[in-house]
């Protein structure tokens, strides 16, 4: 029993409850459980990529948007776009695809 007795004198004595309290807190908080760090870093960091995603595909949208724009307004950017995405072709004309 001395031992016990001992052991607390010597470093329980100087402890505060509420810091130790605090300190099971955040430990508990920050490490353990379903919302501890690691988990909240990997959260955050998908969210970052998929608003990164999302600015991507809205520029697509914006670029797509003209694009269509352009194709309803004027009839030789409806041809053009019709040669090069569909090889179409005039009666007269013959069509040379070139690979890289």
């Amino acid at each position: 029993m001395p031992e016990k007795e001992n052991f607390y004198t010597k470093y329980l004595s100087k402890l505060n409850l509420y810091v130790v309290v605090i300190a099971v807190f955040m430990v508990l908080t920050f490490v353990i459980g379903d919302s501890n760090l690691y988990v909240r870093y990997t959260y955050d960091d998908k969210i970052r990529s998929l608003e990164r995603e999302i600015k991507h595909y809205r520029k697509e949208i914006e670029t797509n948007r003209r694009k269509l724009e352009d194709i309803h307004t004027s009839k030789e950017r409806l041809e053009r776009y019709a040669r090069e995405e569909f090889y179409m072709k005039r009666d007269n004309e013959d069509i040379f695809i070139i690979q890289d």
